[in-house]
């Protein structure tokens, strides 16, 4: 994935600060389009990252999901809204080996 695109990145804390429950949400999000691989472990789409940043557990949305799976952004932008989960623009990043 290309380093300058600007990706949404969610937190795992809503805007009054306080962490969202419940904490595997992050994970569930990203493993409904995650995939199994030939070693059978969980390969996570690029286009939806768990990260952490600065020991904060944080959803990373590539732009081009909302090409890709328009309704999917929508979900989780929606969700995001909803919760009232801190959200900003971020530079995207591949996921961690």
């Amino acid at each position: 994935m290309d380093e300058k695109k600007s990706c949404l990145v969610i937190h795992g804390v809503g805007e009054d600060g306080e962490r969202f429950r419940p904490s595997d949400w992050i994970e569930r999000i990203s493993a409904s389009v995650a995939r199994f691989g030939g070693d059978r472990r969980l390969r996570y789409d690029a286009r939806v990252l768990p990260v952490v940043i600065d020991g904060e557990r944080c959803l990373y949305v590539s732009p081009e999901l909302a090409h890709d799976a328009p309704q999917l952004y929508n979900h989780i932008v929606a969700f995001a809204a909803a919760n009232r989960l801190r959200v900003e623009q971020g530079a995207c990043r591949q996921a961690a080996a």
